[in-house]
């Protein structure tokens, strides 16, 4: 299982290689279609992120593993394209890792690629507002284990 790092420094390798910021909205676009639709089970009021513009519901679920350190495993939806792209970057950067690192795990990539600079400012409270969700959930799983 690769590193929070490490994975940030795959998404940062693949968004190097556009220029033009049609191509990273086309990139994010497509990542948001080949991601797994949410179960319809999981579309709820409570699922739902505030401060986003458009409805963007995460699913967090905690395993425990083998060793006696459980992992969270995130899924999500949006209803707006980008979105779901940006959200479906933050579940492979930190789904299936453990609350503490999670919650220690510095986001670099987000400006690495220039996503901060180039959404709206309702879509970058959107961003903020679902990696404060994630890490929440970090917190709350950990304090339970």
């Amino acid at each position: 299982m690769a590193t929070i790092n490490e994975i940030q420094d795959e998404i940062i390798e693949e968004f190097a290689g556009l220029d033009d910021w049609m191509d990273k909205y086309q990139l994010l676009i497509d990542l948001g279609n080949e991601q797994e639709p949410l179960d319809e089970q999981y579309k709820t009021e409570s699922n739902l992120i505030d401060g986003c513009q458009s409805r963007v519901w995460l699913q967090a679920d905690y395993t425990e593993k083998d060793n006696g350190k459980g992992v969270i495993h995130f899924s999500a939806e949006s209803d707006a394209l980008i979105v779901k792209g940006i959200v479906t970057l933050l579940i492979r950067v930190l789904s299936d890792h453990t609350p503490q690192e999670i919650l220690d795990a510095d986001l670099y990539f987000i400006d690495q690629i220039g996503l901060k600079e180039h959404l709206s400012p309702t879509r970058s409270n959107g961003l903020l507002a679902m990696v404060k969700q994630m890490r929440t959930y970090a917190l709350v799983f950990q304090n339970k284990s």
